[in-house]
């Protein structure tokens, strides 16, 4: 681990001097049968000389990049490592030849022509083919930065040389036409952006700003990140650029434009994929400002630049994120790094170096003026600052791991074993590249393999800056490896009452909600409940989803529920009031017939209709058991069955009532002797010939009926908003009304021929009885036409019921109660005169007291012969 146990122990054992000069340049470059290039941000130019270059000269790097050398370092450590081992290249000796790139394109083009030059010379000859061209390097590892990838790697891929970048990260760069020779130890920008994108969703903030710098990394990255986060839902309240800082550009430039736009979209959270030179000069101008703190969400790039942490007052600028690649600790790393900056101070050692000054270093300069230049206070200033392997671990062993791919795959090419590999001789970059492509190689215990894209897949760790003076520290709180992993418990969040901010341009919506989009961003929108009959399926709908029809659901639900088929049921409160009913007409009915069956020879039932009569009665009770077919379950056979076997036993009754209307009215209204005629057909077995067209007339409608216009079993899923209806629906009122013809005739015709006719007096007044149940009739069903259109329809079958029972229980009470009362209470009255309508001398004889007819008519039996003579004229 480097800090300050190596500086303190560099002064006292080296002695160093303020000012002091090392001979690090010159470490730069090893001879060996195999060479790699090396690019390193070595260096840093100055901006003034960069923007007012008008000739092409030489650039000159003044400042050192601490990052730079260690990264350099690793490069050496690694080929150093492979001469002294003899698992990967037995008996081969490897070369390096490391140049600055001082992080600019113009500075990186002149070290990338020498590593093309012809080998043992400067120049680039033109040729048709370069399939035997030998370059001076076999294979480049760097550069550091996607800027400077774009421009070399079209540059080596042109020449097939295989170029290995430890920290270029664009997606740009996978793409195998443009870059053929292009390879790189770090995920591409899409895997980093598809954690952050995971991220995001993990704590639900799906409204913020999105900042880039203005320049190919952060404008692809932004490019990127637009579509992974519209695709997952997240809204981009503000999208912009970051300008990159310039000498004689204004101080503030648009700084103030992107950090207004962002504090006026009222995000928390702000997704900062740009450069750490462009985030310095945002965070320096927001401290500055004193603008509200955000939640920062970091790119790699700018994760751990010292630039960053060791800014003034960094704390001011809120939370800070960021996903940072998994590398693996080389623990021998700082020992050799201080091996190689004591030798640098080792006058002896320098000298030996000066003697075996390359011809390079005549043609190009000095490969890193700057790093012979480091004083005490330099050095103990960059060894201090952030160089803890937790924050640079990783690129240091992208280095490392980029130096072993190509060792390896120079293994492979040369068919090395155990011992030994094939004559070294001459070896085109082409060649060694068909090694690279989908290579599996191993660095220390992790094994890597390039992709068909050219990346490796590694694991990244979600750091937070923790804020320790005088710098912040990178505490690991999760990991992404496809799926993301949190540890909430490592977390630390400016407010522990709050705990994680909201960054939301809606609350979320409650339970059976649904969002109404308002604007133009999908995350903004207003929450509406979802009705009864519909609910919401997941908690992104836009729209409620509709139920099924056989489903229910009440309003603001998440689920819909079964529908219950819902009837009128043998347990309901109006049915079991119904057949209460019922049984008391039915009792009634049956007590009567019974009562009627025991005086069947009684001048009263004989006069009521003897055996029609108990027909009467029987179809009266038929009609009463009829009701049991209307509650319950309903099914196609009961939907059938239900008015014809209504209707029919009602129509026997009422043909039989008929009979008596007509008895009533002859009596009445036609001469003695017609009416005596008539009496005795109507009596006789005659009667039945009545009785049966009538019952055969209701059949006959009834057929009619159910082949015209049959009722049908339906189930209704509108009428009841929980449960589905279940029952018989008619055709018509037409078709409903064709049962009721013969009825209602029968029962016209008896009120008509009953409602004037004069009873003789000390007769029964049998007439008075008809009218009654008739008007009973009437009302009955004239009422139960409105009922059954106004009452809901489940309870349609209960009217039905009830109309059946008053309808029965009017003709009982009207027509047949009154005879068993004087059957049972007044027997007296039980004789021919009263009933039969006898003859004037009996009837005398009875008033005047006597008795004695009586008795006789009833051990004799009523004299039932009509008269003998013809109908008086």
């Amino acid at each position: 681990m480097l800090g300050p146990v190596l500086s303190l122990s560099l002064a006292a054992s080296l002695g160093l001097r303020t000012g002091a000069s090392f001979c690090l340049s010159q470490q730069l470059r090893a001879q060996g049968e195999y060479v790699l290039g090396g690019l390193f941000p070595l260096g840093l130019a100055e901006e003034a000389s960069l923007h007012h270059r008008i000739r092409p000269n030489g650039i000159v790097c003044t400042r050192l990049s601490s990052l730079g050398l260690f990264l350099a370092m690793a490069m050496k450590m690694a080929v150093e490592e492979i001469n002294n081992g003899s698992a990967l290249l037995p008996g081969v000796h490897l070369g390096y030849d490391l140049y600055d790139t001082c992080s600019e394109p113009v500075v990186t083009i002149k070290p990338s022509l020498m590593f093309l030059a012809k080998a043992g010379s400067y120049r680039i000859a033109a040729y048709c083919n370069y399939t035997k061209y030998q370059p001076r390097v076999l294979a480049v590892i760097g550069p550091h930065t996607s800027e400077l990838a774009l421009i070399t790697g079209k540059f080596f891929s042109f020449f097939l040389m295989p170029q290995v970048s430890y920290s270029a990260s664009m997606d740009r760069l996978s793409d195998r036409e443009t870059f053929p020779a292009f390879f790189r130890t770090v995920p591409s920008d899409r895997t980093q952006l598809e954690a952050i994108v995971a991220l995001l969703q993990r704590f639900r903030w799906n409204w913020v700003a999105a900042l880039g710098s203005n320049d190919d990394y952060g404008r692809e990255g932004l490019s990127i990140f637009s579509g992974l986060a519209n695709a997952q839902g997240i809204c981009i309240a503000h999208e912009g650029l970051v300008p990159l800082p310039h000498v004689d550009s204004q101080p503030l430039g648009k700084l103030p434009d992107v950090l207004h736009q962002v504090n006026q979209s009222k995000v928390e959270v702000v997704v900062l994929f740009a450069s750490a030179r462009a985030v310095h000069s945002l965070f320096s101008y927001s401290i500055y400002h004193r603008l509200s703190p955000k939640v920062w969400v970091a790119s790699e790039a700018w994760l751990t630049s010292d630039l960053l942490l060791s800014l003034p007052n960094i704390a001011q600028v809120g939370t800070v994120l960021g996903f940072l690649q998994r590398g693996t600790l080389l623990p021998e790393f700082s020992h050799y790094v201080e091996t190689r900056l004591a030798l640098a101070a080792d006058p002896a050692f320098c000298a030996s170096l000066n003697a075996e000054q390359d011809q390079e270093e005549r043609v190009m300069g000095p490969r890193c003026p700057q790093c012979d230049h480091i004083t005490l206070r330099n050095l103990s200033s960059w060894l201090l600052q952030n160089l803890s392997a937790g924050q640079l671990h990783h690129q240091i062993f992208a280095t490392y791991a980029a130096v072993h791919s190509v060792a390896q795959a120079l293994h492979t090419a040369l068919r090395c074993n155990a011992s030994s590999c094939a004559a070294p001789g001459q070896l085109q970059p082409w060649q060694l590249l068909k090694n690279m492509y989908n290579l599996s190689f191993q660095a220390r215990e992790l094994v890597l393999q390039f992709n068909d894209k050219g990346s490796v897949e590694v694991e990244y760790d979600l750091k937070m800056w923790v804020w320790q003076s005088p710098t912040p520290v990178l505490l690991t709180v999760g990991t992404f490896n496809g799926s993301l992993s949190l540890q909430p418990s490592q977390m630390r969040w400016p407010s522990k009452e709050v705990g994680v901010p909201v960054s939301r341009c809606s609350r979320q919506c409650e339970e059976g909600q649904v969002r109404r989009v308002k604007g133009f961003h999908s995350c903004c929108y207003d929450c509406i409940d979802c009705k009864a009959g519909s609910y919401r399926q997941s908690p992104d709908d836009l729209t409620c989803t509709p139920c099924e029809q056989d489903q229910w659901s009440p309003g603001r639900s998440t689920r819909c529920f079964p529908r219950r088929p819902r009837f009128l049921a043998w347990g309901e409160p109006a049915v079991l009031l119904l057949l209460l009913l019922l049984s008391l007409v039915l009792g009634l009915a049956l007590a009567a017939l019974g009562l009627f069956l025991c005086h069947r020879a009684s001048p009263l039932v004989r006069a009521s209709g003897g055996p029609l009569a108990c027909f009467g009665l029987a179809c009266l009770s038929l009609f009463c058991l009829s009701v049991l077919l209307f509650p319950g379950r309903p099914g196609p056979t009961s939907c059938v069955a239900q008015q014809p076997l209504a209707h029919l036993p009602l129509t026997g009754c009422l043909s039989t009532l008929f009979l008596q209307a007509a008895e009533a009215f002859a009596e009445s209204e036609l001469p003695p002797s017609w009416a005596a005629w008539l009496r005795g057909h109507l009596r006789g077995p005659w009667a039945w010939l009545l009785v049966l067209p009538a019952v055969l007339a209701e059949a006959a409608l009834c057929a009619w009926y159910l082949a015209a216009s049959p009722p049908r079993l339906v189930t209704d899923w509108q009428v009841l908003p929980t449960e589905a209806l279940v029952h018989c629906q008619m055709h018509s009122w037409a078709s409903l009304g064709l049962v009721h013809v013969t009825n209602a005739a029968l029962a016209f015709l008896c009120f008509l021929g009953t409602f004037l006719v004069q009873t003789r007096p000390g007769c029964y007044n049998r007439a008075r009885g008809l009218t009654f149940a008739m008007l009973v009739y009437f009302i009955t069903w004239v009422l139960f036409v409105p009922l059954l259109a106004n009452v809901p329809v489940i309870y349609q079958p209960a009217v039905q019921m009830g109309a059946i029972l008053f309808c029965a229980l009017g003709i009982l009470a009207n027509f047949y109660l009154p005879k068993c009362y004087l059957l049972l209470w007044q027997p007296n009255l039980n004789t021919p005169e009263f009933f039969l309508g006898g003859s004037p001398r009996a009837t005398a004889d009875e008033s005047s007291g006597s008795g004695r007819g009586a008795l006789e008519d009833t051990t004799r039996g009523p004299d039932l012969t009509p008269p003998t003579q013809g109908p008086q004229p």
